[in-house]
């Protein structure tokens, strides 16, 4: 499963690209296929990015420490609730799950609006797979690999900060990051009216609802660190 996520990752940059693309010029071509394969590939990425995050899961529950990440934010006495949030422990994972959830709400968001605002969601797609695609580059090419290994495999880990080992830390993160990915939603939206020379308040009907959710989601983050 670690070999596959890692491989998905790989995977994952290609697909999301090739989305970007399709769907920029198939809104500006008028292109039905290419917006077909863009909203694919918003499908497909975000399967992709599922099966990293949970090949990083599956190293930390059996104690993979051969794994640089793994290695620095987890032992083998730190318990199963606190190696799952290993996942969003360390920058690598957090880049990871920030992925996972933007992806996750791009693909919302192209199956919401799959009959309607089309004239939008081609843009859409574009941006929010461009912003995808962006950090998978991070991740794969800025020695922030979350598969990066070690020359040798130390019989444990270091562990998780003791800051951390707390219930209340463990769900704050989370939560600031649904609504920060969010926020994504409304700022593709934007950038569509803007290519598409649609400057009304429809956009911002649209995404109402969206703005709710990360205020909501923010809101509550600051909540939970208090």
């Amino acid at each position: 499963m670690i070999v596959l996520g890692e491989l998905a990752l790989w995977i994952a940059l290609p697909i999301g690209l090739w989305g970007a693309v399709a769907g920029f010029v198939g809104g500006r071509r008028g292109r039905g296929d290419l917006v077909l394969s863009a909203e694919y590939s918003v499908y497909a990425f975000f399967f992709l990015i599922v099966l990293t995050s949970a090949g990083i899961m599956t190293a930390f529950l059996t104690d993979q420490f051969q794994y640089w990440y793994v290695a620095n934010y987890s032992n083998r006495d730190l318990g199963t609730f606190y190696k799952v949030s290993g996942l969003w422990a360390g920058q690598r994972g957090s880049l990871v799950f920030w992925v996972l959830l933007l992806s996750f709400f791009s693909s919302l968001a192209t199956f919401a609006n799959r009959a309607k605002n089309r004239e939008f969601m081609p843009y859409v797609i574009g941006v929010l797979l461009t912003i995808c695609s962006f950090f998978v580059v991070v991740l794969l090419f800025a020695d922030v690999n979350p598969f990066e290994r070690l020359p040798f495999a130390p019989a444990d880990g270091r562990g998780l900060n003791p800051q951390l080992q707390n219930y209340w830390m463990t769900i704050h993160p989370p939560t600031l990051y649904l609504g920060f990915t969010a926020f994504t939603i409304p700022f593709a939206f934007a950038i569509a009216a803007l290519l598409t020379g649609k400057l009304d308040t429809r956009w911002i009907v649209i995404t109402r609802r969206w703005i709710l959710l990360s205020w909501f989601f923010l809101a509550n983050g600051i909540i939970f660190r208090m």
